[in-house]
């Protein structure tokens, strides 16, 4: 495991109000005892979460609303100023994100689906958070070429310790695209904070590549953290049938679908012979049958000290929250928490109390908290 301890202490009057909930009984891990809180069932297909300097939580609910959980308390009107989407299937708003120096400048950053059924768009907007809603708002990215359909559109956004900004794009179920340098489906983006393309991206001045591209080869990105020791983006994708990834991001690198997969088709047929090409990057760990990995976070506080050092992430086809142990970057296990427990986690952060934050993607959909027991 990680062996260096990043401890955040709490801030804010959110995680430190009492819980207005029911807390289940013991459960167990293999490095930890801990208990699931629930703190909200009031949510519609929540989908991503962020923490406030002053404690609040915005969350993004998939149908286009941003609400804010304060207090204890799910505010039932959401913020204003929140793009026009279009949400069906897996299209919707998805990811929130704030900028690096939120404390000083209010940004924040949302990526969404734009467009209609018959022609839509993964797209990045930047607005600054005021009082009851958003306001500058305006689109700094669309992942061109549009297409129609509402699968494989997941999308996450983080940054680095340079302030540049990673934006995952799915490959739309369009699995050719991932592997097209002129498609910004089926790739990781890295951006300027104000949408514009680095110098120093991978394919800046490279002939019929499109600039903003950092890798390629993904599929259905539903994850990305940054690694606490390192500063280097880890990744979690979905697979087809099997074939799921957790991947380190390497600039300019090709992470092989659909040439590359451990996965097949839905109806069982082969995609490829292959499940390791020269020239491409294996994954850490990939996962046979699927788990549907989503959300992304590492664990460095001390709440839970059997934990810290560990990845998490949300497994939609198993119903459960997966604990990963590393060392640098090998992988060592895992284990499934909460079996059962909650339907379909989406996302999976680390609150500035420490604890673990999660919320699960339903029409009663619900916000939850990790504690100690």
């Amino acid at each position: 495991m990680v062996r260096r301890r990043f401890v955040l202490a709490a801030t804010g009057a959110l995680l430190a109000a009492p819980a207005i909930v029911q807390a289940q009984e013991t459960l167990k891990s293999a490095k930890a005892s801990y208990r699931l809180v629930t703190l909200s069932r009031a949510l519609e297909q929540p989908w991503g979460m962020a923490f406030l300097p002053d404690g609040r939580m915005l969350i993004t609910e998939r149908p286009g609303r941003l609400r804010v959980f304060a207090d204890g308390k799910l505010d039932p009107a959401p913020l204003s100023g929140v793009p026009k989407v279009y949400a069906s299937g897996q299209a919707g708003l998805l990811d929130i994100c704030l900028h690096p120096a939120f404390d000083k400048n209010k940004v924040l950053y949302l990526s969404y689906i734009a467009g209609s059924s018959r022609q839509s768009v993964t797209s990045v907007a930047r607005a600054e958070l005021a009082d009851g809603g958003l306001v500058n708002v305006s689109t700094i990215f669309e992942a061109h070429p549009g297409a129609g359909g509402a699968l494989n559109l997941g999308s996450r956004i983080v940054f680095d310790r340079e302030g540049l900004m990673y934006v995952s794009v799915g490959d739309r179920f369009q699995m050719k695209r991932a592997q097209d340098l002129g498609d910004l489906a089926g790739k990781i983006v890295r951006l300027k904070d104000d949408g514009s393309v680095p110098a120093d991206n991978p394919f800046v001045n490279h002939k019929g590549a499109r600039p903003e591209i950092f890798t390629w080869g993904n599929r259905n990105p539903q994850g990305l953290a940054l690694h606490p020791v390192t500063g280097k983006i880890w990744e979690v994708e979905h697979g087809p049938k099997g074939g799921d990834e957790l991947n380190i991001l390497k600039a300019g690198a090709n992470y092989g679908w659909p040439l590359a997969t451990h996965g097949v088709n839905y109806d069982g047929s082969k995609i490829t012979d292959h499940a390791s090409l020269p020239g491409m990057e294996d994954p850490l760990r990939w996962w046979v049958p699927s788990i549907s990995p989503c959300g992304l976070t590492f664990y460095t506080a001390d709440k839970f000290p059997g934990w810290t050092g560990s990845i998490f992430t949300g497994a939609l086809s198993n119903k459960a929250l997966f604990r990963i142990d590393v060392d640098g970057e090998k992988y060592l296990g895992e284990e499934r928490l909460l079996v059962d427990q909650l339907p379909f986690i989406r996302d999976v952060r680390q609150g500035p109390d420490g604890l673990l934050y999660l919320v699960t993607e339903a029409d009663d959909g619900g916000l939850y908290r990790l504690e100690p027991a």
